[in-house]
């Protein structure tokens, strides 16, 4: 009597795995738009931007990688800069014109004003807090910083002279991201809580996470709206009518093994979340639904950053030197193929 109990039992336990693994099915992507770049280099790729020519563009990362296209991202030829630190880690690029800078680590900021054909290093105060992992350029002559410890600093002078926009630093912080408007939100180095900052504002403003999860990274919406991503494959919108609260979290794989890293809106409906082991999910109903690429999971890496230039205009990026582009033909001819 007992073995049968036991044997029951254990077909229960069995029937419970299957249906979990059954409901962490998610579906696939009916197509997919993303082809794989080849670059040369192998390194960790961490930002990506463009001059006013679209076909114009560079690519930053670590071990000094900085890598230049002229053909709209389709093919990428290595630039060697002369510097003392051969193994510094270029983390963010931006251009406003043909006016650019680039940021890093240790301590790292370079300028170009000819569309990047030569690079200048600026020399930054030893007294900055943190190393600066964050650029925006915002006109001519114009950028605003931000470093590893929420320190946020702008120029109005090529970079001569800095002012501090807010008066202490936030701590070591895990992710940054910049709102269009001039707004940042910044997750601590272990998760456990973020802080928002905007132009007017003397300090950071700390928030409790609104779960047991630890976060990972945190950003903007176009129309303001917050999202995050937490550990365990956990997604989450504020509410758009009360920007204090917080819509119920979604797990589109209830039990999963690699994390999300990023998330980036291609239109105001279609959104794209990058993750561990090569893991794209898709979104085309504003995150209430999603679907997995799952043709991308053959690329061995990490989707640390996903960039959408324009509707059109997108890449994704990850270690070990792999660039993904966004392919608008192959996205128009699916829904062309869709049924209506």
């Amino acid at each position: 009597m007992g073995v049968v109990k036991s044997g029951q039992k254990i077909f229960a336990l069995l029937m419970v795995v299957l249906i979990c693994i059954g409901c962490s099915k998610i579906p696939s992507t009916s197509y997919n738009p993303w082809e794989v770049i080849s670059v040369p280099t192998d390194a960790k790729l961490l930002d990506i931007g463009f001059t006013d020519n679209p076909q114009h563009g560079f690519i930053v990362g670590g071990n000094a990688t900085l890598l230049e296209t002229k053909d709209g991202g389709d093919t990428w030829q290595p630039i060697t800069l002369a510097l003392d630190e051969s193994r510094s880690r270029f983390d963010s690029v931006s251009f406003a014109g043909n006016e650019g800078w680039i940021v890093g680590e240790p301590s790292l900021l370079l300028h170009t004003t000819d569309e990047g054909r030569s690079w200048s290093r600026i020399p930054l105060s030893e007294k900055l807090p943190g190393s600066p992992i964050a650029i925006e350029a915002l006109g001519k002559n114009t950028a605003e910083m931000a470093t590893n410890v929420g320190a946020i600093y702008k120029t109005t002078d090529g970079g001569k002279n800095w002012k501090a926009q807010v008066e202490a630093a936030v701590g070591v912080v895990r992710s940054l991201n910049r709102s269009a408007d001039g707004k940042y939100i910044a997750v601590s180095s272990k998760g456990s809580f973020y802080s928002t900052w905007e132009p007017g504002q003397n300090a950071w403003v700390p928030h409790n996470r609104n779960s047991s999860r630890r976060l990972e990274n945190m950003g903007f919406a176009e129309n303001g709206q917050l999202w995050l991503l937490a550990r365990g494959g956990q997604i989450q919108f504020s509410d758009p009518n009360k920007p204090d609260e917080w819509e119920e979290a979604q797990s589109p794989e209830l039990s999963t093994s690699w994390g999300l890293l990023d998330l980036a809106y291609r239109t105001p409906d279609e959104i794209w979340i990058g993750g561990g082991s090569g893991n794209l999910l898709r979104s085309s109903d504003g995150g209430k639904t999603w679907e997995k690429d799952r043709a991308v999971e053959e690329v061995a890496a990490n989707l640390y950053k996903i960039v959408f230039l324009q509707p059109d205009r997108g890449f994704i990026i990850g270690d070990h030197g792999v660039l993904l582009k966004y392919q608008p033909n192959t996205a128009e001819k699916a829904a062309q193929s869709e049924p209506a």
